[in-house]
C-alpha cells in the first residue's frame, strides 16, 4: 500500500497581503498528479485544512475540489481536523462521504474506530483542545493528558500494522513563526514516546518537513506562510507498507510559485546592487539601514521588487531588535504590551486613566470569554 502524507493546508491563508490562492491550486493539483503518477492508494491529510474556523467560500471550494480529484485519481481520503480548523464544521456530512471513499474524521470520541482500507486500519486523532475534549477522555488535563489518553485507547485496539495522523506538537519538532500557539501552561509538547508502537504516524502542525523518527514525521505546509520558512523545502512524505510493516519513505518535493527572501541594506544599493536581479521575482522583507528613513521608500523599492511584502528600518549602529514579537512581550502583563503600544504609535505613554481604562477593557473581554 502506498501512502501520501500532507498536511496543514491553510486553505485561504494569505502571506501579509500577497493573495496565495493560486499557489495553494498549484499543489493541490500538484498532490493530483502524485497520485495519478505514483499510483498512491491513501491520501492523508493531518490537520489545518483550512486557515479559520470559518473559512472564505472560495477556500471551501478549493477544499472540495481537491477531494473530488484525489479520489477520481485512485486515492481513498483520510482527514482529520487541526487547531485552526472547526472540528464540527469540516466534520459535517462524515458519515455520508465515508461511502464515497473521503473520510473526514473529526471528533475525539472515535479516535479508536479506525478507518480500515485494504486491511490496514487507519486511526485518526484530530487536534485536541485539552479543555474542550477532556470530559470525554476521563478527565484528562493538558495537551500530555488528553493525547495520551486518546492513545492508550488507540493501542488497546491497533493491530501490529497500524498508521496513526495525529495533530500536535511533538517534543523534537521544530517550530516556525506561522504555527498558532497551543501553548496550555506553559506545556504544549507531547512526548515522543507517546507514538511508540504505530507503524507510521503522519504528523500535522509544525511547518517546517521534518523527520522526528523514521516512523514518526511532519510532512510540513505546502508553502511558506512567514518569513521564517524562507529556507524550508516544501512537500509530502510518500509511504510505502507491506503486510509486514514500514517499507520506505521518500520525500516528494511541491513547487515553489515564488521564493522568500530577506534583504538588508541602504536603499540606494539594493536598487543598485546587480547581484540582486535573481530576488527582483521573490516575495520579500527589506529591512533599510539607512540614517534616515528614506522617502517614499515602498514605492521606490517597488519599481525593481514589485512584491515587497514587509519594509522595515533600523539605521545602521542604531540598537538591533529584540527579536520576534513573541520575544519582544514576553513576561510582560496585556496592560503593559498595551501600555508600550499606545506610547509607541502616540509618541507619549498612557495617563493613569488611560491605563484604567485598559485595564476596565481587558477584564470586561476576560469575563466574556469565560
Amino acid at each position: 500500500m502506498l501512502l501520501l502524507h500532507t498536511s496543514d493546508w491553510h486553505l485561504g491563508r494569505s502571506l501579509h497581503r500577497a493573495d496565495l490562492r493560486d499557489a495553494q491550486a498549484g499543489f493541490l493539483d500538484h498532490l493530483v498528479e502524485v497520485v495519478r503518477s505514483e499510483r498512491v492508494d491513501v491520501v492523508l491529510v493531518s490537520g489545518d485544512v483550512y486557515d479559520r474556523a470559518v473559512p472564505p467560500l472560495d477556500a471551501v471550494a478549493l477544499c472540495e475540489s481537491a477531494f473530488v480529484r484525489l479520489r477520481a485519481a485512485g486515492a481513498q481520503v483520510v482527514v482529520i481536523s487541526g487547531n485552526h480548523d472547526s472540528a464540527r464544521r469540516l466534520g459535517f456530512g462524515a458519515q455520508l462521504f465515508d461511502s464515497s471513499g473521503v473520510f473526514l474524521r473529526t471528533a475525539v470520541e472515535s479516535c479508536a474506530e479506525p478507518v480500515v482500507i485494504d486491511g490496514v486500519p487507519f486511526f485518526a486523532i484530530p487536534y485536541l483542545e485539552p479543555e474542550a475534549v477532556r470530559a470525554s477522555l476521563g478527565d484528562a488535563r493538558g495537551h500530555v493528558g488528553v493525547l495520551t489518553e486518546a492513545l492508550s485507547r488507540v493501542r488497546a485496539v491497533a493491530p501490529p500494522v497500524s498508521v496513526v495522523l495525529a495533530h500536535a506538537w511533538v517534543a523534537g519538532g521544530k517550530a516556525s513563526e506561522s504555527e498558532r500557539d497551543i501553548t496550555v501552561g506553559g506545556v504544549s509538547a507531547v512526548p515522543v514516546s507517546l507514538f511508540d508502537g504505530f507503524t507510521y504516524t503522519a504528523l500535522g502542525h509544525l511547518h517546517r518537513s521534518q523527520v522526528v523518527s523514521e516512523s514518526l514525521r511532519y510532512s510540513g505546509s505546502p508553502l511558506a506562510y512567514s518569513f521564517s520558512e524562507a529556507g524550508h523545502t516544501k512537500g509530502s512524505w510518500l509511504v510505502s507498507l507491506s503486510s509486514a510493516g514500514l517499507e520506505s519513505v521518500q520525500f516528494v518535493s511541491a513547487p515553489v510559485p515564488r521564493r522568500l527572501s530577506t534583504l538588508r541594506g541602504e536603499l540606494a544599493a539594493l536598487l543598485t546592487d546587480p547581484a540582486l536581479a535573481g530576488q527582483e521575482g521573490d516575495y520579500l522583507s527589506v529591512v533599510l539601514t539607512d540614517t534616515a528613513r528614506p522617502d517614499e521608500a515602498m514605492a521606490r523599492l517597488s519599481t525593481r521588487f514589485p512584491h515587497v511584502l514587509v519594509l522595515a528600518h533600523e539605521p545602521a549602529g542604531a540598537a538591533r531588535s529584540e527579536g520576534t514579537y513573541a520575544a519582544r512581550v514576553a513576561g510582560r502583563t496585556d496592560l503593559e504590551v498595551a501600555g508600550a503600544f499606545v506610547a509607541h504609535v502616540r509618541g507619549t505613554a498612557p495617563s493613569v486613566s488611560e491605563l484604567d481604562l485598559l485595564g476596565e477593557a481587558f477584564g470586561a473581554h476576560r469575563l466574556a470569554v469565560t
